[in-house]
Order: C-alpha cells, then structure tokens, then sequence
C-alpha cells in the first residue's frame, strides 16, 4: 500500500470504530456474537479460531477445524493490542506501518506480547468505551478483520 491508500484504510477503520458501538455487552450478549462468527465461518469453511472476552474474561472460544495453537497466541498478542490502544489492531499496524516503524520501536512493548496486525476490534460500549474485544485468527490479516467487522455489524442490525 503506498501512503494514500494507507490514510484511505485508516479512515475506513476509524469510521468502523466510531459505528459499531454496542448499546451494552453481556456474556450472553459476547456467547451469541461468537457462536454468530462461528456459524458464518463454517458456512464459508473458514479455518479460524474465535474469541470474544470482556474486561479479561474470555466469555466465548471456539477454534473450527485447520486452526492450531498458533491461533490462540495471534488472539492473545492482536487482543492485548486492542486493550492497550483502544484500537482495533488493524488500525494500530496501519499507523505503524505509515510512521514506518514497528511495535516495539514505537511503544516499546514485545512483538512476542502484541501483534498489531488485523483481526481484532474493540467492543466499545456506548456511554462506557472499551470493554473488551471480538478476536479472529486464521485468515490473512484484512480478512480476519473483514469477518470480524462484518460479524458485529450482522449483529448489532439484529438485536
């Protein structure tokens, strides 16, 4: 992506986070929005691992068949990213990478601890902020995040 493309990605993702604002979160809430991702995943074969969690509390894992523990390290690094930042971790690699620098260079946090690459969105309450994250890991990174977008989307339109 060359620096136009980058801003033009960044302000499609900022314009997802200032939309997609849950009216409240309850576990049963976070159990219907992963079983939600888990289902439109298998209906494409998708081979992903899905996590939804508030407040550090993981409310809802699922891992579909052809993922591996891989998956559950990318889910914790891209959603400690989403916690520090407030960001969905998409958004926090594509800042980086238009500053041309890397996590730790920039935050001086451990690439081994956070992964700024895509796949996990905040679950920002309306009234309260960020509570938590909605995390897929398994696809190419803009697909993680694409599933995750549109998931959250589906489901606040249909609650």
């Amino acid at each position: 992506m060359d620096e136009a493309e980058l801003e033009s990605a960044i302000a499609g993702i900022e314009a997802e986070e200032s939309e997609l604002r849950f009216p409240s979160f309850s576990n049963d809430e976070a159990i219907a929005l992963g079983a939600s991702i888990a289902e439109r995943a298998r209906s494409r074969s998708l081979a992903v691992t899905i996590d939804v969690a508030r407040a550090g509390q993981q409310l809802f894992h699922c891992a579909l068949d052809g993922t591996t523990a891989d998956n559950d390290q990318w889910i914790l690094r891209k959603s400690r990213v989403v916690m520090r930042f407030g960001h969905a971790s998409f958004l926090i690699g594509l800042r980086l990478k238009l500053a041309g620098m890397g996590i730790e260079e920039k935050y001086c946090v451990s690439p081994l601890e956070y992964s700024a690459h895509g796949g996990s969105f905040p679950v920002n309450v309306k009234g309260v902020g960020v509570v938590g994250t909605v995390t897929v890991s398994g696809l190419p990174q803009e697909e993680d995040h694409s599933l995750v977008v549109e998931s959250i989307r589906d489901f606040l339109m249909n609650t």
